[in-house]
């Protein structure tokens, strides 16, 4: 290596010794590395096979993949935010290259979507040739930071021999369909198919060669992994394009340009993500990422556990999901999203004015906006009603801006006696408040509503000998079965002594501290016997959950005729008709026993 070069004399280094550190020595030191390890190809990874093959440099190392987050090309260049990120990963990738592992350590450059293209309206110039500039550019940078990208194996997101693997992606995805009972995506060929050979059912029972093509096209697009779909999006008509939640100010407005941003259904292309939402939450598990991070992921998903219930009304079937059909007993009013599709025709005459303000107003505001916890609840009733599918009860049909349509069905059951949201709508707006549930702890509510509920509450129909049930005429039974009534009897008074005790002794409202000390004697111990939908349960095993599954089918069409059931995390909700001749005691033995 040259030996470095003495810096020349000028105002700054007059009578100063030689080779001191100056900026212009840091600079001219930091080029000849980085000249030496381009020279050197220090970062460059050996493959053991094809054209960048050299397997002598592979034989023994263990292999590691490092990959930053792809930049935006859209600027002048780098900003402080993008080293602050490079940095980390490059010193753990120096690390472990220093330690024997062959190291490929690649950068991106992902320049599709609205920041290159309000840059190239900003300057007046092409986005192809403002992006490679910025590219040139960024690299550049990437090199005077002395950071160990491997410069053979880069990509930008713009370029042909890029994003045609985009594409084609796309297109195997398009032309898949998720199975459940093989937990995998299969081709849409197989589907097609099966509805052909009659092994798998069309949705209403009719023949498949008995469908115009329009139809079985209709049907197949129901289960294609990716679809096209009207969803409420971020109309930003000032950049004439759709931007993120992320993108929109608290005051409705872009971030770029800051202009109006609206509420708008448009037809655009969806994925059935949320079909993968039981394997994307258990593979986390297989993942070395820190527990925060997985917490992050987990929420993200957001996988609830509950079953999807029809109300009727005139204007067709509201869906709506939910996690407790216990209560269904005690849902008194529904509330739509503003953009549900059946609300026009719910809303009566009268409401139609206000329900029209609304819905403009709902639709300047952002998903963030609306979801807001500490906002003041806000709704207009349609006019129009539903019926509870338990009782047969009328319940009106409100919209509210804090339903949205992008997250389950953009419809709610409102269940005020036991939901802290639904309880704050129903008292300002004087709805009926219908308590179903006793165990007020069960619930998981707040003080608030809490302290509503009446704890001594006969619930009708309730038989303390049996489980807890409702029955709605002589055969039809909605059943909870919860593995605290398959304990025996003096283990479960043990228990549930032990936690009354506590529990007297420590009255609410309780400290954080308080809080914690009673999940960390309680909650794994006994809350899951003795609360349903409280504490971690057997029941999230699978191989357990299965043999309860199992109990419920087997003597189904024989002692009675399941309509639904769901497996929580510790217990069960059944809905179903009892035969002739076998009595819901029978029916529980049966269960137990099985």
């Amino acid at each position: 290596m040259a030996e470095p070069t003495v810096p020349p004399a000028g105002p700054d280094t007059v009578d100063a010794p030689p080779y001191r550190y100056t900026a212009a020595l840091a600079g001219e030191i930091e080029l000849r590395w980085q000249d030496r390890w381009d020279a050197e190809k220090t970062f460059e990874a050996p493959n053991p096979a094809g054209p960048l093959a050299e397997p002598d440099k592979v034989a023994g190392r263990p292999k590691l993949f490092v990959l930053d987050m792809f930049p935006y090309p859209s600027g002048s260049g780098l900003h402080v935010g993008h080293p602050l990120g490079f940095i980390g990963t490059d010193v753990y990738a120096r690390y472990k290259r220093m330690t024997g592992f062959n190291v490929l350590h690649a950068m991106g450059f992902d320049a599709f979507g609205l920041p290159a293209e309000q840059y190239a309206v900003e300057t007046g110039t092409h986005p192809r040739t403002t992006t490679e500039a910025n590219i040139g550019r960024y690299k550049e940078q990437i090199r005077r930071l002395g950071l160990g990208h491997d410069g053979r194996r880069g990509v930008a997101t713009t370029d042909v021999a890029y994003y045609r693997w985009t594409q084609w992606i796309f297109l195997q995805i398009f032309n898949s369909w998720y199975d459940e009972a093989a937990g995998k995506a299969r081709p849409v060929a197989e589907l097609e198919a099966a509805f052909a050979d009659g092994s798998r059912p069309t949705p209403d029972g009719r023949p498949w060669a008995s469908l115009s093509s329009a139809e079985r096209r209709r049907v197949i697009d129901d289960h294609r992994l990716v679809y096209v779909s009207e969803a409420p999006v971020n109309w930003c008509p000032g950049l004439g394009t759709v931007v993120a939640n992320e993108e929109v100010t608290a005051d409705g407005r872009s971030d770029r340009g800051n202009f109006p941003v609206f509420r708008k259904n448009m037809k655009q292309w969806m994925m059935r993500i949320t079909t993968y939402a039981d394997r994307l939450i258990d593979d986390l598990d297989r993942l070395d990422w820190p527990e925060p991070i997985k917490l992050m992921q987990r929420n993200w998903i957001g996988r609830s556990e509950g079953a999807f219930v029809d109300f009727a009304s005139p204007a067709g079937t509201i869906t709506v999901f939910t996690t407790r059909p216990d209560t269904l007993f005690g849902a008194t009013f529904m509330v739509l999203a503003p953009e549900h599709p059946l609300v026009d025709a719910l809303t009566s005459d009268d409401q139609q004015a206000a329900v029209a303000g609304y819905r403009a107003a709902a639709a300047n505001k952002s998903d963030l906006a609306r979801q807001e916890e500490a906002k003041d609840k806000t709704g207009v009733f349609t006019g129009g009603y539903a019926t509870n599918p338990m009782n047969g009860e009328r319940i009106p049909v409100w919209i509210a801006d804090y339903v949205m349509m992008g997250y389950g069905t953009g419809a709610i059951m409102a269940v005020p006696a036991h939901d802290e949201r639904d309880f704050e709508f129903a008292t300002k707006f004087g709805l009926e408040i219908k308590q179903v549930v006793a165990d007020s702890r069960s619930v998981g509510v707040s003080p608030t509503v809490s302290q509503y509920l009446n704890p001594e509450i006969e619930i009708e129909k309730h038989k303390p000998s049996l489980l807890p049930h409702w029955q709605q005429d002589s055969k039809l039974y909605f059943v909870t079965w919860r593995l605290a009534d398959s304990l025996p009897a003096e283990k479960l008074k043990e228990l549930s002594d032990a936690r009354s005790a506590w529990l007297a002794q420590h009255p609410e409202p309780w400290s954080t501290a308080t809080e914690n000390e009673y999940h960390e004697q309680f909650s794994k111990t006994i809350d899951h016997w003795l609360d349903a939908g409280s504490g971690d349960c057997v029941l999230q095993d699978p191989a357990i959950a299965k043999i309860v599954s199992d109990a419920l089918l087997h003597f189904d069409g024989d002692r009675y005729e399941m309509e639904s059931f769901v497996v929580m995390p510790n217990h069960v909700h059944a809905l179903f008709r009892l035969a002739p001749g076998h009595p819901l005691e029978d029916i529980i033995q049966s269960w137990k026993s099985f």
